[in-house]
Order: structure tokens, then C-alpha cells, then sequence
């Protein structure tokens, strides 16, 4: 009798249990670090050709590709994954903006002056909450298609970490299932040696089982921080 109802009790725990070890394995939160479209403050090297005026709107359409690109993502039929989008705004969350409340959670950016930090800061809320694979975008990249998005996630299932790498020398994606805070340490960011510094510190690190990480890289895409990244990527899109 004890027996059976020890046995009754645990197949209950592990029905309270179960869910949430599923809901874990599920879930695909993509993070979004996003900047408010201030003149003076998005695209400054844009606006040091064309002006802010133009900078900012540059910077808006970049937002409504990004934010477009998302929205097919997260359309996308997936059986064996629930997907989220977390919008981090840089200075403050704007209440009436493109962002539908109704698909888009909406939250602050640490403030700390280090881009690093505040990326692993939101990657550890993230990870720490209900995720079980996180990528993180920027919306500086008008190549950027929900492929990209969807091959990240897929890989994250037999890799430790992803990476889409920038011509630039940095990237413009960063995913990974555990945090790896190295990833996110003495980097030299909005610098053309970013993607190295990333690599060498992936391939000399090891597990806590002692084996290598393990990572793949995306296709290699165009992130606009000029007016000539702009026009060279408009001229690239219209030649398709």
C-alpha cells in the first residue's frame, strides 16, 4: 500500500513536472536590440553624408524590413518549437510604434555603456526565464531574411553556439542554448576584428565536460552603417 502510493505521488510530480522540462526544450526567444529613433542618435555615420533627417529615416525603413522579417518568422508553421520576440530598446520603450503589442514583448536595455554587457544581460534574463535556444539581431541589416532566422534556431539543436557573420569583421547574429559569458568579454565591439576575437575565444574554449564548443556559422551578410553600405545594398536588392 505505501508502495503504490509513493508510486501514485511521484507519477503526479512528474506530471506537474513534465510540462515545464517540455516548455524549456520548446522555446525560441529571438531578443531584438533596438535603438529609438532620435535624430543625432541612430546612423550617425549615415548622417555625417546625408544629414539626421535622412539618418532617421534610413534607420526607420531598417526597422520595418527587421520588423518584417520577424513577422513571417514567427508565422511559420513550427510544430516542435514556440517562438517569441523580445524588443530591447536602448533608452526608453516607445508606447505607440511599429512593435504590435499584441506579437511583440517589449523590454528596457540595461543600462550599462558596454554593448556586450547589455547583450549578455538580456541573453541571460532570457535563458534564465523560460528559453531554451535565444538569438540575438540588431535592425541594421536589410539582407537580413526570416531563412536566417529559422536556420539559427536549427542549428542551435546540435550546436552550442551560431553566428552570423557581418562583411564588416563583426556579425549580425549571435545565438546560443547556455549562456557563454567569454563570448561577451574584452571584445572589441563595432570593430572589424569582432567575428575574430569571437572565434579564437569559441575554438580555444572548452566545456565543463572538458570538449570543445561546438558552433556553425550563417551566411555571410551586409550590415548598413554608411550611406554607401545603403546605396550599394538598394542597387544589391534591385538587382534580384
Amino acid at each position: 500500500m505505501n508502495f503504490l502510493r509513493s508510486t501514485v505521488l511521484i507519477f503526479v510530480n512528474l506530471t506537474i513536472f513534465l510540462p515545464t522540462i517540455q516548455r524549456k526544450r520548446m522555446n525560441c526567444i529571438l531578443i531584438v536590440f533596438v535603438k529609438n529613433p532620435v535624430p543625432g542618435k541612430v546612423k550617425t555615420r549615415v548622417a555625417a553624408t546625408v544629414g539626421d533627417e535622412k539618418a532617421v529615416m534610413v534607420y526607420l525603413e531598417l526597422l520595418k524590413h527587421t520588423k518584417d522579417v520577424i513577422t513571417k518568422w514567427l508565422a511559420e508553421p513550427n510544430d516542435k518549437a514556440q517562438k517569441r520576440a523580445v524588443i530591447y530598446y536602448g533608452d526608453y520603450i516607445n508606447s505607440n510604434d511599429l512593435w504590435d503589442d499584441a506579437y511583440f514583448l517589449k523590454k528596457l536595455q540595461v543600462s550599462l555603456p558596454d554593448l556586450g554587457m547589455r547583450m549578455q544581460s538580456a541573453f541571460e534574463e532570457e535563458l534564465t526565464a523560460d528559453a531554451a535556444r535565444v538569438v540575438i539581431i540588431g535592425s541594421d541589416c536589410l539582407a537580413l531574411r526570416p531563412e536566417h532566422l529559422s536556420k539559427a534556431f536549427e542549428e542551435l539543436n546540435e550546436n552550442d553556439a551560431v553566428i552570423g557573420p557581418a562583411d564588416d569583421g563583426g556579425y549580425y547574429l549571435l545565438g546560443m542554448k547556455k549562456l557563454l559569458n567569454f563570448l561577451f568579454e574584452n571584445k572589441s565591439w563595432s570593430q572589424p576584428i569582432l567575428m575574430e576575437e569571437t572565434l579564437a575565444d569559441l575554438n580555444r574554449r572548452k566545456t565543463s565536460q572538458d570538449v570543445p564548443y561546438t558552433y556553425q556559422l550563417l551566411e555571410t551578410l551586409s550590415d548598413i552603417d554608411t550611406w554607401e553600405d545603403y546605396l550599394r545594398e538598394l542597387k544589391a536588392m534591385n538587382s534580384f
